[in-house]
């Protein structure tokens, strides 16, 4: 965290401007593309998103990071530990853990409903003991937890020019766009975790199960049954981009460029699994570097146009854009 940014968002004590320095690190080193993205926000709003992001990032790695070797009992002693020290943190804000110190901080200064909190630590937890979803609806239930709400959570922090209420639909489905975009990209890594988020019945419906999935990986072949799988699967996910989309216009104009160039790029990683053939059981898709260089040089762009909007350069800050938004991703079969 730069002491800017901090200075810009009125972090004046010492003990907490080391908290949101620690998630920023945090922030960096594990969401390239979610770091990216929120340097094209206003400088104060960076702590926020750098502070919900490094609490989400804290949870998961305690899922994942510690591996199955640390056992289910360690892992859930250590999310029950998290889970008191986030119910202390915002209750009255204290706490010994900087990114549980930083993020109490930022739901208090944006009102953030603690519910959501709750709902994101209940998801973290069922990750410890399932290991598959029978079906889509199922599927959806969990990303409730794990993506619909940090959605929710980032919008207070954004601003919306509707009220927050109608925004609200369409940032819980970005959030659940972007897991989505990270379970197609993932599935060789998850399944070495022990788990699956493909739904079962998909994978049915194509003549694929689990245990394909498992026999490709550890051989290295594919299989057409789990490649029309994964391509039903992108199809599914494309769909929650649209639910997505309309919510961009409904921000507030200077924090539009920030979650464009998220929603662009998490596109792209669609874009790359399409291009690598499917075949993200043997490797992980990445978005080639030139890619990100264009969609970071875009928002800028668009940054500049909206501050001039603000200060009276041009239309009214709060009004709804006439301009191009981004298409929803293409996935190519």
């Amino acid at each position: 965290m730069t002491d800017r940014e901090l200075d810009a968002a009125g972090v004046t004590d010492p003990a907490l401007r080391e908290a949101y320095h620690h998630c920023r690190a945090l922030n960096a080193r594990h969401g390239r593309t979610y770091f990216l993205a929120t340097r094209l926000l206003p400088v104060e709003r960076r702590p926020a998103v750098h502070a919900l992001y490094g609490f989400a990032r804290w949870a998961d790695d305690i899922v994942d990071a510690l591996g199955t070797g640390a056992g289910t009992a360690r892992r859930d002693a250590e999310l029950s530990a998290l889970r008191r020290e986030l119910d202390r943190g915002l209750r009255d804000g204290g706490s010994g853990e900087p990114v549980v110190r930083a993020v109490a901080d930022t739901a208090h200064r944006y009102g953030i409903d603690h519910g959501h909190f709750t709902d994101f630590m209940t998801a973290m937890r069922s990750d410890l003991v399932v290991t598959d979803y029978a079906d889509y609806a199922g599927l959806r239930r969990y990303m409730h937890g794990s993506a619909a709400v940090i959605g929710l959570q980032m919008l207070p922090v954004l601003g919306t020019v509707v009220p927050r209420e109608t925004a609200a639909p369409h940032a819980a489905a970005l959030g659940v766009a972007f897991q989505l975009t990270n379970f197609l990209r993932d599935v060789g890594e998850d399944l070495d975790r022990g788990r699956v988020y493909l739904p079962a019945d998909l994978l049915a419906a194509h003549g694929a199960h689990r245990a394909l999935l498992r026999w490709c990986r550890d051989t290295g072949r594919r299989d057409r049954r789990v490649t029309s799988a994964l391509k039903e699967f992108g199809a599914l996910t494309r769909g929650v981009y649209r639910e997505a989309a309309p919510g961009l216009a409904m921000l507030d104009p200077v924090s539009r460029p920030c979650i464009r160039a998220a929603f662009v790029l998490y596109g792209s990683i669609l874009d790359a699994v399409a291009r690598d053939g499917w075949s993200v059981l043997h490797r992980r898709a990445v978005v080639p570097r030139r890619r990100r260089a264009v969609v970071a040089a875009d928002g800028l762009a668009r940054v500049a146009a909206a501050r001039l909007r603000a200060h009276g350069g041009g239309r009214r800050p709060d009004a709804l854009p006439s301009g191009p938004w981004p298409p929803v991703p293409e996935v190519v079969a």
